[in-house]
């Protein structure tokens, strides 16, 4: 018995994704059975998680499975559950409608996927499995029933602008959903889904390793047994899948093609896995891990609803899909499962958030996940810089919240540096490099290569030929201010503090002429300390300049005005901080000045000059005016009076 039928739009978005997963090119339409198979799986996880933790829930949880149905006269495809079901909200917000983050992006992806050659990698990238059979089929049906309810719920669409929806009575409990198949299209790489040796095919090379049992009513011929009979065809339930746990496998008796399926499984990603990790640890604390590196960076991997990924299993039963308590943040991209032998089946977050158990835990899989790394970083170089260009980003967040293991994580870091314009440098081949008499590691942090390398803080070090480390990562601001050194070799701003390059027999040599220098700017020095005291906090003669007239310089402890912004931008009240104004005692235009105002040191156009001095100093290493139309305006006047 059902109630009155409800059709409603899809989300605009939703319609437009649909649209793009049905007309693209997919060359690979097989994936569709593996996205439904997971969720079932997905569900009865759930189901016997909730049985256990809900004692009043009246469910029979002792033969849970997944049934694959073939109907070839209807040509329908079915895949059904007796797993935790969806309630009628649940369906709309789940499937009617597609309000995730992310949308736009998958959208942009997939038109740039038509012309590539695997677009199907983006179905679990985006977590969009379900939207999948559309590509195989004219109509689905959906009719779930959520543990511990009445009435069940039937979903129906042709993938177009519209889907139905009613309230159902007497549905089974699980969810099934049926596939009305397109008609078969070799060139359209469409294969016939009622056969049954095309299904096996599927769920052998997907879902083999899937938990629990997945069933299918197949064909059998039963041969003639005497002289006058005939061969038998009877129906009988065959099992598909082998429900072998890799993790509890060797490695040398799991194939890569099978670590890939799995990773792919637990991950809902379709790009392969970069490495496998697998962990089997005894004595008084007993699990066995299997993690994966991803080869690819998934979209949400810096957004706040992101989920790390780690699957959390006790004895093999299911108890959590995203445990953040097994993995630190900055290795939220691992994949896999970890299952413990002596937890508590009956465990919360808060309660993992307490256990001792899981902390060690935690910390061994991060000592494991770092030394693999580190191998990568030592023996496999294309594949470490294959991690490094999707994940070091994220890395480098370790550096910040896990001191224990910051050697490690500075050793596996790499970095762009004036060394090379193709490939970065690890802080080991930095040091390594470094010239005779050199203490500290030299680096500048800014938005991108180019604006760093065309600071006027580059000057001195390029002439001199000292190799810089160039961060452009928003969060190399915040890491280098906490971490002190490397090896024994400080870390040194080449926009803090004061810089001499020189060796100690040039700088003895050299002392006389710069004492000279600071009594003959002594007077200018002075002046423009006070002309621009509402913008910096001291004025004096620079070392590291070669050919621009002056730069902005911090204290050597001093906050970057990068950092002060990036607080700002986060809600957070910083002081501004006064830098200091250098001047190159050679340019031109900074002689000019000291001999004008020994001139005239009335003249209310110097004050202009002291001005348009600071502003571009400011505007050349990438910083911003505090009043940008009066600066432009003040330069326009200066500029007319020269005509």
């Amino acid at each position: 018995m059902t109630t009155g039928i409800e059709q409603l739009e899809f989300q605009a978005e939703t319609r437009q994704l649909l649209d793009l997963l049905i007309h693209s090119v997919y060359s690979n339409k097989d994936t569709f059975l593996r996205e439904l198979v997971s969720n079932s799986s997905d569900a009865l996880d759930k189901l016997k998680l909730e049985a256990f933790r809900n004692k009043d829930l009246q469910v029979d949880t002792s033969d849970l499975h997944i049934e694959i149905e073939i109907d070839k006269e209807q040509r329908t495809l079915t895949v059904r559950d007796n797993g935790i079901g969806m309630s009628r909200d649940e369906v709309v917000d789940l499937i009617g409608t597609l309000a995730k983050s992310g949308t736009a992006e998958l959208r942009r992806k997939l038109r740039e996927a038509q012309e590539s050659a695997a677009p199907e990698e983006l179905i679990g990238q985006f977590g969009v499995g379900f939207y999948s059979t559309f590509m195989v089929a004219d109509k689905v049906t959906l009719l779930t029933r959520k543990a511990g309810e009445h009435d069940g719920t039937r979903w129906e669409s042709s993938g177009e602008s519209t889907y139905t929806i009613e309230t159902v009575e007497g549905a089974p409990q699980g969810t099934s959903v049926t596939l009305h198949l397109k008609p078969e299209d070799a060139e359209d790489h469409l294969f016939d889904y009622t056969a049954e040796w095309k299904i096996k095919e599927i769920v052998k090379r997907y879902s083999d390793f899937i938990a629990w049992p997945i069933r299918m009513q197949v064909e059998h011929t039963k041969p003639a047994e005497g002289e006058g009979s005939v061969a038998e065809v009877i129906r009988e339930t065959e099992t598909l899948n082998s429900m072998k746990a890799l993790w509890a496998r060797s490695k040398d008796d799991v194939s890569a093609e099978e670590y890939s399926e799995f990773y792919k499984h637990v991950s809902h990603a379709w790009d392969e896995p970069l490495e496998v990790v697998p962990m089997k640890a005894e004595g008084t604390f007993e699990y066995q891990a299997l993690l994966f590196i991803p080869s690819q960076a998934p979209f949400d991997l810096f957004m706040r609803e992101r989920k790390t990924g780690i699957h959390l299993y006790v004895k093999r039963v299911f108890i959590m899909d995203d445990c953040e308590e097994l993995i630190p943040e900055y290795l939220r991209f691992v994949k896999g499962v970890v299952d413990a032998q002596d937890l508590s089946l009956n465990v919360s977050r808060e309660i993992l958030q307490q256990d001792r158990q899981i902390r060690a835990i935690r910390r061994r899989l991060t000592k494991k996940v770092l030394s693999t790394i580190q191998d990568m970083a030592t023996s496999e170089k294309e594949k470490y810089r294959t991690f490094w260009s999707q994940f070091g980003r994220v890395l480098k967040e370790g550096l910040l919240s896990d001191f224990d293991n910051r050697d490690t994580l500075l050793a596996v870091s790499s970095f762009e540096s004036t060394h090379s314009e193709d490939s970065t440098t690890t802080l080991a081949e930095y040091v390594s490099r470094m010239k005779e008499g050199q203490d500290e590691i030299f680096y500048m942090t800014g938005e991108s290569r180019q604006q760093i390398e065309s600071s006027p803080h580059m000057e001195a070090f390029r002439a001199k030929g000292f190799e810089v480390l160039l961060l452009t990562d928003p969060v190399d601001e915040m890491w280098v201010g906490s971490v002190p050194e490397f090896e024994g070799k400080p870390f040194q701003s080449i926009a803090k503090g004061e810089v001499d390059l020189g060796t100690e027999d040039e700088k003895k040599a050299a002392e006389a002429e710069r004492e000279e220098r600071e009594k003959e700017y002594a007077d200018l020095l002075s002046w423009l300390g006070e002309t621009l005291d509402e913008h910096v906090k001291q004025v004096r003669l620079s070392s590291r300049l070669t050919t621009s007239p002056a730069c902005l310089v911090g204290d050597t402890f001093a906050m970057s005005p990068a950092l002060e912004r990036m607080y700002r931008a986060s809600g957070q009240p910083v002081p501004h901080t006064k830098r200091i104004l250098e001047l190159n005692p050679d340019h031109p235009l900074v002689t000019a000045l000291r001999d004008a105002h020994t001139r005239r040191a009335d003249d209310p156009t110097l004050g202009e000059t002291a001005e348009l001095l600071y502003g571009t100093a400011l505007l050349a290493e990438g910083g911003e005016l505090a009043d940008p139309a009066a600066f432009a305006r003040l330069l326009a006047d200066r500029l007319a009076r020269t005509l």
